[in-house]
């Protein structure tokens, strides 16, 4: 045993050492910690997903190899706006559906670069460089029904600073309804009933909010009264109240005769400029036969243009508005001031292109076209040629070279191409790939639906309606049948709704794959 105690110095260190460090048999000796290890991502660095995918796509693998709790966060700079990221529960979703043909990363490439940190309490830490890359679908588009059980509807249009939609039935009473759910509201938006007159094309036709409708709770209807004259009136809405009209806040702010129960037009609405915007038709009876559409001492055939912030006639209760710079006639000089452009037979259903500004107006011919014109807001005074003309086409002449053509027609006819009767919509700008960009509008008679990109509808050209351009096979709603298109609407978050007349029903235009 003495023999074996008796081995080199630098030996026995060099153990001792070792015994030591690694805790060893011998007694009184502590382990000191391991070494720290940072966090380490297990999860792909890449992910593909579907354009208007909802929900969580991606779940963050990260742990700590010393079983440590650690702290996530996102590091700015990436396009970390896009996503909505829970940290708890580890998941990542788009924070709203993501569209391949308007990518909404900072490259518009779609690949969406995202940055998640890890940290351990001892401040060790690892980064995953997410890219999440949107792949394409081919979609086609379809309706779906959003309320049914509405009487004669006319027109459909979201409430300001809701979800909510404002649906106009002929006879007078303006209903809220849910699309959500495809509730009704039990309690009227407005009731006009007991003030209008709604034989023929009369009724309730056409209701704008004011751009400050969030402060100034204000808006305007276009109706017919009993003696059959149009009216264009103010109301306000109830005191603390986002979902009825105080009917006595009425103020008819402008009346215009009319001279049969047809061609009212009924349109109205507020342009980029702020000003409202008035569409009128001819009087009615076949063929303008008082020549009033080319007549600038009428307004009717005409499209007006006045400022209700103001009022340039105290005098007058009757003219509650002001004439804005730009009209066709300053100051009255050759016409009517309130008139913007002229020309027109019966333009029952305009609205303007929320990236354009302008003003797509369709206008209802009489024994052989149906046409839609542009207008821009810095226009004024141009002359679409009614009756002169009915779309490019001879009416009662003569033409003139200062008439402006329409952008689009098509003929009289029962094929896809053809109908009676336009009915103006809008130009989409939404997610639904198959119509994004388009005009998108139909026929009341045949319930033809069609589309056509905006870029295409140029002033100096004009477009002829193809049988390419039917949307109608697709169109196959989920619910209920379309039929008599009497409008289009848009709600505040830019979905596109189609109104059917006969039926009763209102459908949203959404995609399918």
């Amino acid at each position: 045993m003495e023999r074996l105690s008796k081995v080199p110095h630098w030996l026995s260190g060099t153990c001792l050492l070792a015994v030591v460090a690694c805790g060893g048999g011998g007694s009184g000796g502590t382990s000191p910690p391991p070494p720290n290890q940072p966090p380490a991502f297990s999860g792909s660095a890449s992910v593909d997903v579907e354009e208007n995918t909802a929900g969580a796509f991606y779940t963050v693998s990260v742990a700590d190899p010393d079983g440590d709790s650690l702290t996530l966060r996102v590091v700015p700079g990436g396009d970390e706006d896009a996503f909505t990221i829970d940290l708890t529960a580890r998941t990542i979703a788009f924070a709203s559906p993501p569209n391949f043909e308007a990518p909404n990363d900072g490259n518009a490439d779609n690949i969406y670069d995202l940055t998640l940190e890890a940290r351990d309490p001892g401040g060790l830490t690892a980064t995953l460089s997410l890219a999440v890359t949107v792949t394409d679908i081919l979609e086609q588009v379809s309706l779906e029904r959003v309320g049914s059980g509405f009487s004669a509807p006319l027109f459909v249009t979201g409430l300001p600073d809701s979800d909510q939609l404002v649906v106009l039935q002929k006879a007078g009473r303006a209903r809220l309804l849910n699309p959500q759910n495809g509730a009704i509201g039990s309690v009227d938006f407005l009731d006009v009933s007991g003030s209008i007159s709604t034989n023929g094309e009369r009724g309730l036709l056409g209701m704008a909010f004011s751009p400050d409708f969030s402060t100034d709770r204000t808006l305007f209807v276009n109706v017919t009264n009993p003696a059959g004259d149009t009216e264009i009136r103010r109301y306000r809405m109830f005191s603390g109240s986002s979902e009825q009209v105080d009917p006595s806040t009425e103020d008819v702010i402008l009346t215009i005769p009319q001279e049969q129960a047809n061609h009212n037009g009924g349109w109205l609405d507020f342009g980029p400029d702020g000003l409202l915007y008035i569409a009128m038709g001819d009087g009615g009876g076949g063929g303008d036969p008082l020549e009033r559409a080319q007549d600038p001492n009428y307004l009717l055939g005409k499209m007006l243009r006045i400022d209700v912030t103001s009022d340039d006639f105290p005098a007058d209760p009757g003219r509650d508005y002001a004439i804005p710079a730009g009209n066709a006639f300053p100051g009255g000089a050759g016409g009517l001031p309130e008139i913007y452009a002229l020309g027109l037979r019966n333009p029952f259903r305009c609205s303007f292109d929320s990236v354009t500004g302008e003003l797509f107006i369709a206008d209802v011919g009489q024994n052989a076209v149906e046409e839609v014109n542009r207008l821009g807001t810095s226009e004024g005074g141009v002359n679409f040629g009614w009756d002169n003309l009915e779309g490019t086409q001879i009416f009662e002449g003569p033409d003139d070279a200062s008439f402006r053509d329409p952008v689009l027609q098509y003929f009289h006819g029962s094929g896809a191409d053809q109908g009676n009767s336009i009915t103006g919509g809008y130009v989409y700008r939404g997610n639904v790939d198959a119509i994004r960009d388009h005009y998108v509008f139909a026929d009341f008679v045949n319930s033809n639906v069609w589309s056509v990109p905006e870029a295409d509808l140029v002033n100096g050209t004009t477009v002829d309606v193809m049988a390419s351009m039917r949307l109608n096979d697709q169109l196959s709603p989920d619910q209920g049948s379309l039929s008599n298109v009497s409008s289009f609407g848009e709600d505040s978050n830019g979905n596109l709704y189609i109104v059917s007349f006969s039926t009763g029903d209102i459908f949203r235009f959404v995609s399918v794959p």
